[in-house]
């Protein structure tokens, strides 16, 4: 061999002559490692691996109450709306915006679909479908507000939100409503079936990462969310995705909205502050999981994992018996060190140092 290949072997790391340094069981580990440590969702993985390890193995000795079929079917309904919000707010989020209102087109989207049933004897399903096109349509609101006038989303969505609080507590006097019986047959595979909640989201989840990483519309989210200037000057309507996604998150909150109503078969008047609760959750999975609040990058598996995350701290602290109220001290650190390691790799990544 000449001594211009060896040195590019040596360059390459691999041994002169053309080997491969590690070629057996120990060095493909260690190259699987090294590619799941250059995966965005590498570290929320691991996380979520030692919580789990935590909570059901270690913590769950002389108990029997973790791995039960009920724990679970509590898990996976806080974790799956949680999930599909953040689903949505993660395409903001990659475009630079945020919405504030989609907790409260969770709470307004049951008692639309209330009334058009009971008042205007609209047929089960086509309420259904109206109640997300409603949702489309608080999205676009948001949209032309933030995109159009040019205000910043979280004031637009805010602002919005409080307006359908208000709708809410005016029309219905502040009281609940039974969800009627026409919708219950449906209603079983949207919200009451009591996996519904994980199985929607994940197929969710993959949708939304194929629309993310193999789709135009993908490409141009995280163009937009980059530089802006840049994707319009390179034929990119920055208008029209981000009129896209305010829709899109508009949808979700809708959907989300109906599967609570569902399960518990009523639509709660206040279930908007639960709903805004939820929407930080979504906010907070998405960035946990790699999604960076300033735009130009994100995850939908990141955000499916942050979700899980969140999930089991609420499900496990409750298992062991561990007071709720300190919680959010738990996820308030866990979005701080989230922001620290994006910040962190984004600037290793402008270095070169990490790709």
């Amino acid at each position: 061999m000449s001594e211009t290949a060896q040195r590019a072997d040596i360059a390459a790391g691999r041994p002169p002559g053309g080997g491969v340094r590690g070629n057996g069981g120990l060095g493909r580990l260690r190259e699987a490692g090294i590619f799941v440590l250059r995966q965005r969702e590498a570290t929320i993985f691991v996380v979520a691996v030692l919580l789990t390890i935590y909570f059901g193995f270690i913590n769950s000795i002389g108990r029997s109450t973790f791995w039960t079929k009920t724990d679970l079917i509590n898990l996976t309904q806080y974790w799956g709306p949680i999930i599909i919000i953040a689903l949505a707010e993660v395409l903001l989020l990659i475009c630079g915006e945020i919405d504030l209102s989609v907790g409260w087109t969770y709470a307004f989207a049951p008692f639309l679909m209330y009334f058009l049933i009971t008042d205007y004897s609209v047929p089960g399903i086509l309420a259904i479908i109206l109640c997300l096109v409603f949702g489309l349509v608080v999205g676009w609101v948001n949209a032309f507000f933030t995109v159009t006038l040019g205000l910043p989303s979280f004031i637009t969505t805010l602002g919005t939100g409080f307006i359908l609080a208000g709708v809410i507590l005016t029309t219905n006097n502040g009281e609940q409503a039974t969800i009627p019986p026409q919708v219950l047959g449906i209603g079983h595979w949207i919200g009451q079936y009591a996996w519904a909640d994980i199985v929607w989201a994940v197929i969710l989840t993959v949708a939304c990462h194929i629309l993310l990483r193999r789709t135009r519309w993908g490409l141009h989210t995280i163009a937009v969310g980059g530089n802006a200037l840049g994707a319009a000057e390179a034929g990119v309507n920055v208008a029209r995705i981000k009129y896209g996604n305010f829709m899109i998150a508009g949808i979700f909150g809708a959907f989300v909205g109906l599967q609570n109503a569902f399960q518990s078969s009523i639509a709660d008047t206040f279930s908007g502050s639960a709903g805004f609760q939820i929407m930080f959750y979504a906010v907070a999975a998405a960035v946990i999981g790699g999604t960076a609040m300033l735009g130009g990058s994100g995850t939908m598996i990141g955000a499916f994992l942050g979700a899980y995350v969140l999930a089991i701290l609420e499900d496990g602290f409750a298992v062991i018996g561990v007071s709720a109220y300190p919680l959010t001290i738990f996820y308030g650190a866990a979005i701080l060190l989230a922001m620290v390691l994006s910040v962190q790799f984004a600037r290793l990544r402008g270095e070169g140092k990490v790709r």
